[in-house]
């Protein structure tokens, strides 16, 4: 089976076919270019869709992926992920396999195709002329005879014409040879053509033509097998990454199974325990006495002061005062100051009514911890921590205890992380210096001295949340309010007499109380310490400070300053590592100590 032979008379209808079959070729290449985009795009979508269910990094979000079920989903997230990089990979691998080396052969086959069928057209040609010589050699072969015939007949008509003289029959004689000697070298010159022709003739249709044809036949061939392997590969490039999608599938099905309820109850326990006990018997109240202090009563209060020489507000609390649990009166502030005229005997406030326990539960819901005194321990929080003390006592006692681990662990990390730091650049200041071309050992002094600063800054910081996680736990008592001002979160400006009221036991809910004793002691107005609470005025400057590096205060209570800038102290270091500035009236904040130069001035005035 040969188009040689088969089709050697269909030379257009085979130019026809070999050009239908580039254009099937360019077809499925833009097909396969098609399926390319289609998967370019399946795993641009399944990445953002996977990038848009990811927790957000220092969100609430975040921690809930510590569930088990909440991993899971988050395992099916990555997994997805990988999935579309797998579609990717088949895009890469049937643009780089399939679309670039069909586009190049088709190239290729265009240039071949070209060719055959150029020397197809040239040997169509030259049969073309050789038959154009072959008639034009016959034409003239028949003139030529036309002509000796007439001649003939001419001569003969002359020679038996008795009038004609015998010098016009031998001129007629001689015509007549010379025609028949004309018509003699046609018939030989269209023998030769005609044999020439027969044999270009035969060259052309045995040869020639065959030769072109089998080459266009082998080309189709070419191009059909290369399609069939392209359409294998098509597939094979898909088969390839089943197995790595299989996986991610048995990744999913994997996290699926991991998915442990027991273990994230456990979590939610630890997640939302607060430390508190159960509330205990509400006592029977009975209303059928009458609400009246009596003689005894007062007597017995009296009694129970007798002897104080001045007022105590930082004792013990003999009882903690429970969620649900409202005592009959609210503890009293204490004064702004010792005041002669607070005797312990003096008159006591009446019995306030008690409440039902709904509005006592409603009460213990709605409400916030409140700390009633430290005009300087509001504006220190608000400022520098916001709504979260430094120490996270607006916590329940387990979830402080949790929060102070967690950040003693940060802490930890951060000095392994600078102690590790300090320790290369001493090995490479040894290097330095026992190389002198390597590197000048001074250039990192001021480098190591930075870095020693920043452990001893972040040991002094352990050691505060340290503290603070040792009372949570009971290993150490509850601070003093020499210790509260040493953690830098009280203001070391507030009066000895307001100081007492640190020394108060928190109850659950945030607010403070004190013995039954003291509540008979005194009685102060609360109106009078709100307002020496309330009434916040702008500190005067005690100097300046020169910024040494660029800080960026990204924690609400600080302030961002720049390298060289300027400010205003408004209040110094109180061994917390952070100084309080000013910019101008209405923007202020803290800047670590270390990022300042500081130049106390007494006379500075108020910015």
């Amino acid at each position: 089976m040969s188009w040689g032979t088969e089709l050697w008379d269909q030379f257009d209808n085979l130019e026809k076919h070999t050009q239908w079959g580039i254009d099937i070729l360019e077809k499925y290449i833009k097909f396969v270019k098609e399926r390319t985009e289609i998967e370019l795009s399946y795993a641009k979508q399944l990445r953002n869709l996977s990038k848009k269910y990811q927790p957000k990094k220092n969100s609430k979000e975040e921690e809930e992926y510590r569930y088990t079920a909440c991993k899971a989903f988050l395992s099916t997230l990555n997994e997805m992920n990988d999935y579309a990089g797998q579609h990717e990979v088949i895009s890469e691998n049937m643009t780089s396999q399939i679309t670039v080396e069909l586009a190049r052969y088709v190239q290729e086959l265009k240039q071949e195709r070209k060719s055959h069928f150029h020397d197809g057209r040239k040997a169509q040609q030259h049969i073309e002329t050789c038959w154009k010589q072959l008639e034009s050699s016959k034409r003239r072969f028949e003139r030529d005879c036309k002509e000796a015939d007439r001649a003939q007949q001419y001569f003969e008509k002359m020679d038996a014409d008795i009038n004609v003289t015998k010098a016009d029959v031998e001129k007629a004689r001689q015509q007549a040879q010379m025609r028949h000697q004309m018509a003699e070298d046609s018939k030989a010159d269209y023998s030769s053509i005609l044999q020439k022709f027969n044999h270009e003739q035969h060259e052309y249709y045995h040869t020639h033509i065959p030769n072109i044809f089998q080459k266009i036949q082998e080309m189709e061939e070419r191009r059909i097998v290369r399609i069939g392997e392209s359409v294998k590969t098509y597939a094979e490039l898909d088969r390839q990454v089943i197995p790595i999608i299989g996986k991610c599938l048995d990744g999913i099905v994997k996290a699926a199974e991991s998915i442990d309820p027991k273990n994230d109850s456990q979590l939610a326990i630890e997640a939302y325990k607060s430390g508190f006990e159960p509330p205990g018997d509400i006592e029977f109240e009975d209303y059928t006495q009458p609400m009246k202090r009596t003689v005894s009563d007062n007597s017995l209060s009296n009694s129970r002061g007798e002897g104080k020489s001045e007022l105590k507000f930082g004792g013990k609390s003999k009882g903690k005062l429970w969620p649900f649990i409202k005592k009959n009166k609210p503890p009293p502030p204490p004064p702004a100051s010792a005041s002669p005229s607070a005797v312990p005997n003096g008159p006591q406030s009446p019995k306030q009514q008690k409440e039902p326990l709904s509005h006592r539960f409603n009460e213990f819901m709605t409400s916030k911890p409140k700390i009633h005194c430290f005009r300087s321990l509001k504006r220190g929080l608000s400022l520098k921590l916001g709504a979260t003390p430094e120490d996270f006592s607006n916590l329940p006692p387990e979830q402080r205890r949790k929060k102070l681990q967690q950040k003693v662990d940060e802490l930890n990390k951060e000095i392994q992380k600078e102690m590790d730091q300090r320790d290369a650049i001493t090995k490479m200041k040894d290097v330095y210096l026992k190389n002198p071309q390597m590197g000048d050992p001074a250039s990192l002094d001021h480098k190591l001295a930075e870095v020693s600063q920043n452990i001893e800054k972040l040991r002094l910081e352990a050691q505060k949340f340290e503290a603070w996680l040792a009372e949570v736990e009971g290993r150490l008592p509850a601070r003093s309010e020499q210790a509260r001002r040493q953690s830098g979160m009280y203001d070391v400006q507030n009066p000895p007499a307001v100081n007492n009221c640190a020394q108060d036991r928190e109850s659950p809910d945030g607010s403070y109380t004190e013995e039954q004793s003291q509540e008979s002691e005194v009685k102060v107005l609360a109106t009078d310490f709100d307002d020496e609470f309330d009434d916040e005025e702008s500190l005067p400057a005690i100097g300046t400070c020169k910024a040494l590096y660029t800080f960026e205060g990204q924690n609400e209570g600080t302030i961002s300053v720049v390298e060289g800038e300027t400010l205003y102290v408004i209040e110094e270091d109180k061994g917390d590592g952070w100084t309080r500035i000013r910019r101008s009236e209405d923007e202020e904040g803290y800047v670590p100590t270390s990022y300042v130069e500081v130049y106390l001035d007494k006379n500075a005035k108020d910015s």
